[in-house]
C-alpha cells in the first residue's frame, strides 16, 4: 500500500529557480529507482516561496530504503544545496479552513 505524503521546501536566499527546476527530476528519479506509485505529485508554491509537494511513496518499506539509496542519497544532498525542509505548520496558509497555493508547472 502506497503512503502518500506532503514536503515543505523553503528554497534558500537566491535559489528558489533552482528549486523549483530540482523539483522537475524529483519525482522521475524516484521512479527509476522504483520507489514511488505511478500518481502523478502536485507541486505549488506558497506565498513567502515554499514549494509545497504532495506524492506517494510505493510503501513504507520504500521510504525506508530510499535512505540507503545512492541515487536518492545524491538527490537530497542536491536538495540540502537549495532548500531547508520545514514543517507545514510554518506556513500563513495552514491556517486557514482551505489552504490554497499557486500552482507551480
Amino acid at each position: 500500500m502506497g503512503q502518500i505524503v506532503i514536503v515543505a521546501y523553503k528554497p534558500k536566499p537566491g535559489k528558489e529557480e533552482a528549486l523549483k527546476q530540482l523539483m522537475k527530476t524529483h519525482l522521475p528519479r524516484l521512479k527509476q529507482e522504483g520507489l514511488v506509485t505511478d500518481r502523478e505529485s502536485i507541486i505549488m508554491e506558497a506565498t513567502d516561496g515554499t514549494i509545497i509537494e504532495v506524492f506517494e511513496w510505493l510503501s513504507t518499506e520504500a521510504i525506508a530504503n530510499a535512505h540507503s539509496n545512492k541515487a536518492v542519497q545524491q538527490m537530497w544532498g542536491e536538495y540540502a544545496e537549495v532548500c531547508d525542509y520545514v514543517p507545514l505548520n510554518m506556513l500563513k496558509e495552514t491556517n486557514d479552513m482551505f489552504a490554497g497555493f499557486k500552482p507551480v508547472d
